[in-house]
């Protein structure tokens, strides 16, 4: 048996949305933070031993709040999201920042929506309304259109990777929201992290370096901030906006993602924004309050 959590959709939820918001808040900073941290540390050891410090942190959370393990029938559910969100997306995009800038590879975070949307179709049995589609599809064309009207560093391994990225994190989010409908946010993100330990533990001391004197401070901040965060935190908050507010639904707020990535970019890293970023976003949220208001 195992402790269930169930969750009502709701699309008009504004639990949904405010914890759907916070979880994009803090997964806005983890693009510029792997990109500060890949400057010193090996992409691979940064996927693994992210992974490795988020699942010794769930190990402790499920043991402080006595959690049963899941039901063999949602292990499957359990290793797609691992592979998704956990070893996929960290590990592409940490090897796509490699090829291009942080605000390049952000921009492709714009069809991340619709991805998440079309995986609530297949896996989360969502069903949205073709105005909600006309405001997804909308939603993402202004941002590719705002990153194709940029002069960033563009290379084709590095496009392809973070569109691989993009793929694998919207299963990943649509597979995790079904199930915190019966677990509950934390607890999925938690077991899913436990249950990729033990490969994340032995890759890291496999990639770890032969000395970490080469490491400097914005590293392991950029590091400490991946793994606490984008690990484990922003998934508490995102998988329970989805999962009550909507997987294709709330979804959608991931369409503000970019640009409050951009803008941690430009502050962080000194790379550019253009002005017409403000104009695009307005438009974007434009999108996101039009799904929300024919969501239903």
């Amino acid at each position: 048996m195992t402790n269930t959590v169930v969750h009502k959709t709701d699309p008009g939820s504004i639990s949904g949305w405010l914890n759907g918001l916070i979880g994009v808040l803090i997964f806005s900073g983890s693009l510029p933070a792997t990109r500060i941290a890949v400057l010193d540390i090996d992409p691979f050891f940064l996927t693994f031993v992210r992974a490795s410090i988020a699942g010794v942190l769930a190990i402790i959370l499920v043991y402080s709040f006595r959690e049963k393990c899941p039901l063999a029938s949602q292990f499957v559910s359990l290793i797609i999201v691992s592979l998704g969100v956990i070893i996929g997306f960290p590990l592409l995009t940490a090897i796509a920042l490699q090829h291009v800038t942080s605000a390049h590879s952000i921009v492709f975070l714009g069809l991340l929506p619709l991805t998440t949307a079309i995986f609530g179709v297949l896996r989360g049995g969502e069903r949205p309304g073709i105005a909600f589609w006309i405001f997804s599809v909308l939603g993402s064309l202004l941002v590719v259109g705002f990153a194709m009207s940029q002069r960033s560093v563009a290379s084709p391994a590095g496009d392809l990777l973070m569109f691989a990225a993009v793929l694998a994190c919207g299963l990943g989010y649509a597979e995790g929201a079904k199930l915190t409908r019966i677990l509950g946010g934390w607890q999925v993100i938690s077991w899913a992290l436990i249950l990729s330990l033990p490969f994340m533990l032995i890759a890291s001391f496999v990639t770890m370096p032969a000395t970490f004197s080469g490491i400097g401070l914005p590293a392991w901040i950029g590091l400490g901030y991946v793994s606490l965060f984008s690990m484990l935190i922003g998934f508490i908050f995102w998988y329970k906006g989805l999962a009550t507010g909507g997987i294709a639904i709330v979804g959608q707020l991931q369409l503000l993602q970019p640009f409050l990535g951009l803008s941690l970019s430009a502050m962080l890293l000194n790379e550019a924004v253009s002005p017409l970023m403000v104009l695009v976003t307005f438009g974007v949220i434009l999108c996101v309050v039009g799904s929300r208001r024919f969501s239903r």
